[in-house]
């Protein structure tokens, strides 16, 4: 498949949604880190036994969500090279 030349509006668009997909994946990735760093200090201050689950619970969720985000990445991002290349300006 040959890739069309974008014009610049269109190459410009382009990198703004790749740039977006960068940011996204950084949300997924900074909640990650909280959910499990929450979930490591719930399960050993002994003053939060009452909610030893929600610490089991943000575990779980926090590697689940890391791989969602970067699933999500990847797909973005082989989206976006279908049409996007270093040479785009007219």
């Amino acid at each position: 498949m040959e890739k069309l030349l974008l014009s610049r509006p269109d190459a410009l668009a382009m990198e703004r949604t790749r740039l977006a997909n960068e940011r996204t994946f950084l949300a997924y990735f900074r909640t990650f880190v909280v959910f499990v760093s929450s979930g490591f200090a719930i399960l050993r201050i002994s003053a939060l036994k009452d909610i030893h689950d929600v610490g089991l619970v943000l575990l779980f969720l926090g590697p689940v969500l890391f791989v969602v985000g970067v699933v999500r990445f990847l797909h973005v991002r082989k989206k976006l090279r279908k049409y996007y290349f270093e040479d785009n300006f007219k």
